[in-house]
């Protein structure tokens, strides 16, 4: 292990960082966690050793290095730099100069650029680094990680983000990492979209889905989708693949929000992201992410696909 750094705060310990925290524990790294949730940190420290602060202040005072696992950039703001970045009850309270603050939340990159030199001010160093790869990689320690800042300070992360991913890319300069998750996100949600009506169309053809998704997957049109989630999680009914609809939905705006700051067309985004939205206001922004087949079988008068849509045939 790195002895550069060697205390660790987490803040953030849901579905994905709890395991993700869980491998630093296991890598013998002084780690501390925050979460609102009492039950979830009680769940973490009955199976793996971290300390408990009271407080985000209390969790800076004893980090070198702070990772955020968070909803979006607007949390990671006030859990860094307080309310209306007052810079009291918050990590940035209690850090040294020198300390890092490691952004693996889905964040807006516009958000993190206007972050950093809150915190350059009281010489804390900021990088992004957000995952993909689930819940399922998560616990593995095979995420991707695309880090977003200074080389040097990736190189003195490395070891840490060793012990949660398998690959790990300098995306380039600050929020770089973020904005390649949001637009990672937009090419695998749009994916999904075209795996679900596919597979509804197959089966109103009298095809069971089960076998196009064989076919798909050793053909041209296999994605993320067809390989692991559609039996896993869609056709099989369970729709728990563990990321919300909500943070998809919020993810591709972020995605289209890239696409309009740099003057590029969006023809596919704009619609993708409507869609996204429209389901996160019909089944809540807590449903899975996977339950979009069902949403979409059960559409009528989708003006995106052009069709009168059909009966629900779940």
């Amino acid at each position: 292990m790195n002895t550069a750094i060697r205390k660790i705060g987490f803040v953030g310990i849901g579905a994905m960082g709890t395991p993700m925290a869980g491998h630093l524990s296991d890598a013998g790294y002084q780690l501390a966690i925050y979460d609102l949730d009492p039950a979830r940190v009680r769940a973490f420290v009955a199976s793996k050793q971290a300390s408990t602060p009271s407080s985000l202040t209390d969790l800076g005072k004893h980090s070198e290095l702070v990772i955020t696992m968070l909803p979006d950039g607007g949390v990671v703001r006030k859990v860094i730099c307080g309310e209306q970045d007052s810079m009291r009850d918050c990590v940035a309270a209690g850090l040294s100069k020198g300390a890092v603050v490691l952004d693996m939340s889905s964040s807006s990159p516009v958000a993190t650029r206007e972050l950093a030199p809150l915190l350059e001010a009281r010489g804390i160093r900021l990088m992004d680094a957000p995952v993909s790869g689930g819940v399922k990689r998560a616990v593995s320690g095979q995420l991707a990680i695309m880090a977003g800042g200074d080389g040097g300070l990736l190189e003195i992360c490395r070891p840490v983000l060793e012990k949660m991913g398998k690959q790990i890319f300098h995306a380039g300069p600050l929020g770089a990492g973020h904005a390649i998750k949001a637009l990672n996100n937009y090419v695998s949600a749009a994916g999904l979209i075209a795996a679900c009506e596919a597979a509804i169309a197959a089966q109103r053809f009298g095809i069971d889905p089960n076998v196009l998704v064989d076919i798909l997957n050793a053909s041209s049109g296999m994605n993320n989708t067809t390989a692991n989630k559609m039996k896993q999680f869609m056709l099989s009914g369970a729709f728990n693949a563990g990321f919300s609809t909500g943070l998809m939905a919020k993810d591709l705006r972020m995605a289209l929000e890239i696409a309009n700051a740099t003057g590029t067309a969006a023809p596919l985004a704009e619609p993708c992201v409507r869609i996204w939205n429209e389901m996160e206001q019909a089944l809540g922004a807590g449903s899975d992410h996977t339950e979009m087949l069902r949403f979409l079988q059960n559409l009528r008068d989708n003006e995106h696909r052009g069709g009168q849509g059909a009966k629900k045939t779940r």
